[in-house]
This record gives C-alpha cells, sequence and structure tokens, in this order.
C-alpha cells in the first residue's frame, strides 16, 4: 500500500467492531476514506447503528457482517461475503477477542475453544481465508494483541498464552507474506476497564505500573492502527506497546 496519505479505495475488515475499541477503529479508517466492513458476533443494534452513521456521512461505504468467528465453519463464509461486497479486500484489523479469567483447577475445553478460538486460531484462519486479495492489493494485515501477551495476568493462563500465540504468529505472517501483504501488531495496556465488574482497587494497582499515570483512550490504539494501514510502508513483523509504558517497568 503505498504511502498516499489517504485510504480513499481502500477497503478495510475489522473483526470485533460494532463496539468499543473495534468501533473506534472502523470509525478512524472510515474517516481517512476506507470503506469499512464491520464484523459482530452478538452486538447487532451496535453493529447497525455504526452503519447507519458511516454510511449517512458517505454513502455506501459500511456494511455489518455477522460471525462467531470461535466457530471455525464461519470464518470462509464471513471472508466469501466482504469480498463479494466489494470485490477486493485491503486492509484485515484482527480485532475480535473474547477475555475473562480462567482460575487453573477450573479450566474446560470450552473455554480453551473460545479463547484460543478468538484470540488466535481466527486470525489465523481469517488470514488465510482472505489471502488472495490481500496479495492482489499489496494490502495489509494488522493484529490486536495484548500487552499480557508478554507478561501473564492472573488467573488468564488461556487467554495469555492465546494473545502470547497471535504475536508469534503476527511475526510468522510477516515473514511468509512479505513483500506482497504486510503484518503488524499493536498491544494495548489499559485503554478500557473490562465490561465486567474490576473495583477501584484493582484499576488503581494498574495505573501504579502505568509510567503515564492514566489509562489510555480507544483513540490511541486506532491511531497506531492507522499508522501502520497508512503511513508505515517499511514496517512488517513488528508490534507497536500503546500502554503508557507500562511494559518497560512492570
Amino acid at each position: 500500500m503505498s504511502a498516499t496519505h489517504t485510504l480513499d479505495g481502500k477497503v478495510a475488515l475489522v473483526t470485533g467492531s460494532a463496539r468499543r475499541i473495534g468501533a473506534t477503529i472502523v470509525r478512524t479508517l472510515h474517516a481517512a476514506g476506507a470503506d469499512v466492513a464491520i464484523h459482530y458476533r452478538g452486538s447487532a443494534a451496535d453493529a447497525e447503528a455504526l452503519v447507519a452513521e458511516l454510511n449517512g456521512s458517505r454513502p455506501d461505504s459500511a456494511a455489518a457482517f455477522a460471525a462467531d468467528l470461535a466457530d471455525g465453519a464461519t470464518i470462509e463464509p464471513l471472508a466469501a461475503r466482504v469480498l463479494e461486497w466489494r470485490g477486493q479486500l485491503d486492509v484485515l484489523v484482527n480485532n475480535a477477542s473474547s477475555f475473562y479469567p480462567t482460575p487453573a483447577g477450573t479450566i474446560t475445553e470450552a473455554h480453551w475453544d473460545d479463547l484460543v478460538g478468538t484470540n488466535l486460531k481466527a486470525p489465523l484462519f481469517l488470514s488465510q481465508a482472505v489471502l488472495p486479495a490481500l496479495r492482489d492489493a499489496g494490502g495489509v494485515i494488522i493484529n490486536i494483541v495484548d500487552v499480557h501477551s508478554t507478561h501473564p495476568l492472573r488467573d488468564h493462563p488461556v487467554y495469555g498464552p492465546a494473545k502470547a500465540g497471535l504475536a508469534m504468529l503476527t511475526r510468522s505472517l510477516a515473514k511468509d507474506l512479505a513483500p506482497e501483504v504486510r503484518v503488524n501488531g499493536v498491544s494495548p495496556g489499559a485503554i478500557l476497564w473490562p465490561e465486567n465488574e474490576m473495583s477501584e482497587d484493582t484499576k488503581a494497582a494498574i495505573l501504579d505500573q502505568v509510567p503515564l499515570a492514566r489509562p489510555g483512550d480507544p483513540a490511541d490504539i486506532a491511531g497506531a492502527v492507522l499508522f501502520l494501514v497508512r503511513d508505515a510502508t517499511y514496517i512488517t513483523g513488528q508490534i507497536i506497546a500503546v500502554d503508557g509504558g507500562r511494559s518497560i517497568g512492570w
């Protein structure tokens, strides 16, 4: 993808993008000129509202696509529907992610299948499904990793390894898909607090580990994604930590 400083005429698929960080990534890529495919699993109303918002500012520039990426059988049909929508794909952002604790002694195969399926298996097989289109476009894959891919989070012994696998997948695909396709990652720290209950003491303890002493904003992640997609034409195989410095002194 050339350094044109615009994504006009480009098409991006962002998984898990009806809400939260994913929706901000979608809005950012759309504002830069891209048409956007908004993938969701259960947030149909949020996805349709986002589509309406974006199409209101630029007609026929966004569409929503449902799929449960933990079910591998949905991945190739999702890719086919997105490619049928626009006939091309320039950007894939693997953002969809299940996240919850699985303390040792309580882990089930269902936990494994969901956490590894959404965080590692789906990015691999979705990347593979759209690879011909990305090669034709000279496109980009961005994987949303996690600071906990390198620093274990207590009671998350399935989620952390899944994200660690995604980090290695990022580097592996960067080597294997070059020079046609660039592959990079963004590794968020404390950006949005989990939607499940988290105590103020826990939040304070996390922020004590952050040199910048504050949580980040979804726009920080989206800005890094935009940089890697649009401007970083000589960067591949890299994972940018967007964590307020948390990973340097943890």
